[in-house]
């Protein structure tokens, strides 16, 4: 029973934290708008207590800052978490998307290549096998590149290649980046068919990381970057009803 409660509670949490959340960063409400907590309860049909933890969540991401006498006030993006996977995922569900795909993909630039850079002289012989099983994973699933099942193997390949470069730092940036590749495909940015020169070109990184080739890495890896963004920014900025394919 107290499980129920339990996941009911979390069920609820996360459904407003999503819709208000989203609301926030898409601007629908704008900054330096005063929340009450008993409106959001009454518009969202759920407790204070849940109002209360979204609220803790939102103002850890900078969306929101509550102060005594003054309540909840909705603060301006300067101030957002904007490296937070949630806040990236409510930025590309957003009207703003290929600017952020650009910015974005302007971080992955500075940090995946250097990356492979480094992670050809410290990549252990495990997760050089890891980077060619994702690899020959997304080959096997090119035909359906939009879906869940390419997206495992393109995030498994990105996740292990940040943590092969053998620095924490850039380790941490894996959960930012496999938010943008997930985001690629639920806002419907990746083709049914995957490109076979992306593909091709992960594959050079995982052979250049297990051969110790440091400049030919980085090299494929900034082309892989380069081509994710040019296409991702096309089909975001293309008419509505446009196949991505």
């Amino acid at each position: 029973m107290v499980a129920e409660v339990r996941a009911d509670f979390l069920q609820l949490h996360d459904s407003v934290l999503e819709k208000l959340g989203r609301s926030i960063v898409d601007g629908s409400v704008p900054a330096a708008t005063r929340i009450s907590a008993d409106d959001v309860a009454a518009r969202f049909e759920v407790s204070r207590t849940v109002v209360r933890e979204v609220v803790r969540v939102l103002e850890s991401l900078g969306l929101l800052t509550v102060r005594r006498r003054v309540g909840i006030t909705v603060l301006d993006s300067v101030h957002w978490n904007s490296l937070d996977p949630l806040v990236i995922r409510w930025q590309l569900a957003g009207p703003n998307r290929a600017t952020q795909l650009i910015v974005l993909s302007e971080l992955r630039s500075g940090i995946e290549p250097l990356a492979a850079r480094l992670a050809a002289s410290r990549a252990t012989p495990e997760q050089c096998g890891q980077l060619t099983a994702a690899v020959i994973g997304m080959s096997a699933t090119s035909r359906a590149a939009n879906s869940d099942a390419y997206l495992a193997h393109d995030s498994d390949f990105h996740r292990t290649l940040l943590a092969a470069s053998g620095n924490p730092m850039l380790r941490s940036m894996s959960d930012i980046v496999v938010e943008v590749l997930a985001g690629r495909t639920r806002h419907a940015l990746m083709p049914h068919q995957a490109d076979p020169e992306a593909i091709r070109l992960h594959g050079v990184v995982a052979s250049a990381i297990q051969a110790g080739d440091s400049v030919t890495a980085e090299r494929a890896m900034l082309e892989i970057v380069t081509e994710s963004a040019t296409a991702m920014t096309a089909t975001a900025t293309a008419p509505t009803g446009s196949d991505p394919t």
